[in-house]
């Protein structure tokens, strides 16, 4: 017999009618390898937004119980052309309690257990899962384990291919995110010399108080002078950056280019031969990405994604990373939550308003059964 139960999907039309809406939905039984999740919480994550809200105008969209319509302007719409027509779950990772399984072994034995899983529609009140993508959370909380995986699990990531590319230094440009204060932790743990750029004071104490020993702030009017002393001071020369539009990475460069430069004892016309590797893994500006390549011929600009990173990793190494997630999910991996709804409550203007702002520190999680 089917379970039932309310569930978030939202749909792009062809003219650029964006319709997020709860809607009653039959869950069918878990077969083989899957398992049925009574999801208790969810966390909305900038990836979830993208299809989500995406670049909707959100101020003349229309709102009501459990729904909103909004339009996406162009070019977004034609640039989300494979999707119109679509009705999509969201909500890429949550936690709940396992209350069916398949056949298989591997499911069965997470029968009645608490987990975090990876979905792609935690946004509902129920979910079906693969078994060996859930972790058993034991006696932690759903809220402990809402943000096990991305998060997590990204950092990490940084982590480990930093290590596999001979790095012994990362830089990352929102330093004080969820993500990043993960970052300073797991980079204090593993040996890994860090520098952190913020925007913010308040951000630089946050930081400092978790033992980050490189804190730049951007809005500093010796920005640029505070980032060349702590790439040199720290060698790093590899970077991530949620940002993705604008400037950020190119200031980046620039400064690592500055600073190859002055350790340089012969010149050179084309610059230093420093490999200089940035990675984008966001993006919180939806601009162009600007770069004025003005630093060498030795310097890299790549997407990052998570699963990929994983697919290519190996087994073991995604085992070690998940049972090292496990094993702190309350210190080195907690997240923080500004605020908690349901999923009526997440379509709110006053909700879309704010958690679409995406501002560090301020990251909501959904109850669906609150």
């Amino acid at each position: 017999m089917a379970t039932t139960g309310k569930q978030l999907f939202t749909t792009l039309e062809a003219d650029g009618t964006l319709t997020v809406a709860i809607e009653d939905v039959a869950f069918p039984d878990p077969t083989g390898n899957q398992v049925l999740v009574k999801m208790e919480a969810a966390p909305i994550n900038p990836s979830d937004l993208a299809i989500l809200v995406g670049a909707a105008d959100m101020e003349t969209a229309s709102y009501s119980a459990g729904k909103f319509i909004a339009k996406m302007p162009e070019p977004f719409n034609s640039g989300s052309k494979a999707r119109h027509g679509l009705k999509l779950p969201a909500g890429n990772e949550g936690a709940g309690t396992v209350v069916a399984t398949g056949d298989n072994d591997a499911a069965k034995a997470l029968m009645g257990q608490r987990v975090s899983c990876v979905p792609g529609n935690a946004f509902s009140q129920y979910c079906i899962a693969d078994a060996t993508m859930c972790l058993p959370l034991g006696d932690h909380t759903a809220e402990d384990g809402a943000s096990a995986f991305v998060n997590p699990m990204t950092a990490l990531g940084f982590a480990e291919n930093a290590k596999m590319d001979g790095q012994d230094a990362i830089l990352h440009t929102v330093g004080a995110s969820n993500l990043g204060q993960m970052l300073t932790r797991i980079c204090q743990e593993d040996g890994i010399g860090l520098v952190n750029i913020v925007r913010k004071d308040s951000q630089v104490d946050l930081l400092n108080k978790l033992g980050s020993t490189h804190v730049v702030n951007s809005s500093q009017d010796d920005f640029s002078d505070q980032l060349r002393a702590a790439i040199d001071d720290t060698g790093a020369f590899y970077g991530f950056d949620p940002i993705g539009g604008g400037r950020s990475v190119d200031k980046v460069f620039k400064a690592m280019e500055q600073v190859a430069v002055s350790q340089m004892t012969e010149y050179s016309r084309y610059g230093s031969n420093q490999p200089k590797r940035m990675f984008i893994y966001g993006r919180l500006d939806t601009g162009a990405t600007i770069l004025s390549p003005s630093y060498g011929f030795g310097w890299t600009l790549s997407g990052w994604l998570l699963f990929p990173f994983l697919q290519s990793a190996g087994n073991d190494t995604v085992s070690r990373m998940r049972q090292r997630v496990r094993e702190n999910l309350t210190t080195t991996f907690a997240s923080h939550y500004k605020k908690r709804v349901n999923l009526d409550e997440m379509l709110t203007k006053e909700a879309v308003t704010d958690y679409r702002a995406m501002k560090t520190g301020e990251k909501y999680l959904v109850t669906p059964w609150s």
